[in-house]
């Protein structure tokens, strides 16, 4: 039986950047889907609502069919069991992002040894940018168009 290929890029998106899409739109030949999957934790107070960072990224992915945007609570591992995916995706800016996230892949494959982690590197023009740099840039009135995805200008 050959099953459907596919992967949950998770994160909270709040905002998402252009190094989000970047991830997303160099693993898209590789999958016969992707599931952005946006984190909901009511714990945690976001700059944007849940129901804008879906917008964001429903229109930043609306041109292409392999991407699906969802949202999810509680563990990824879970939520990644009930879509059918077997690959998390995940960027790297740094070897610190390296070392945060090596972790968290080894605690997921301990807990579904079935499911992969795979890494991609951040394009070098987004390594040194992060959705908090993106809040504050926002927050202060500065120019956030060289940042996020293009079909979310005027949404922001």
């Amino acid at each position: 039986m050959n099953e459907m290929r596919i992967a949950v890029f998770p994160g909270f998106f709040d905002p998402v950047t252009r190094g989000h899409e970047a991830i997303v739109k160099r693993a898209i030949p590789l999958f016969e889907k992707i599931i952005v999957a946006v984190g909901n934790n009511t714990a945690k107070a976001n700059f944007f609502p849940l129901e804008q960072r879906l917008q964001f990224l429903e229109k930043t992915f609306k041109n292409d069919a392999k991407v699906e945007v969802m949202e999810f609570s509680g563990l990824t591992v879970d939520f990644c069991r009930s879509v059918g995916a077997s690959v998390i995706l995940r960027g790297l800016r740094s070897v610190s992002d390296f070392e945060y996230e090596k972790n968290i892949a080894q605690m997921n494959r301990a807990m579904v040894p079935e499911l992969e982690t795979l890494f991609l590197l951040t394009d070098p023009e987004y390594t040194a940018f992060t959705s908090t740099i993106a809040r504050d840039i926002i927050k202060y009135g500065g120019n956030i168009k060289p940042f996020v995805p293009v079909a979310i200008h005027q949404l922001i």
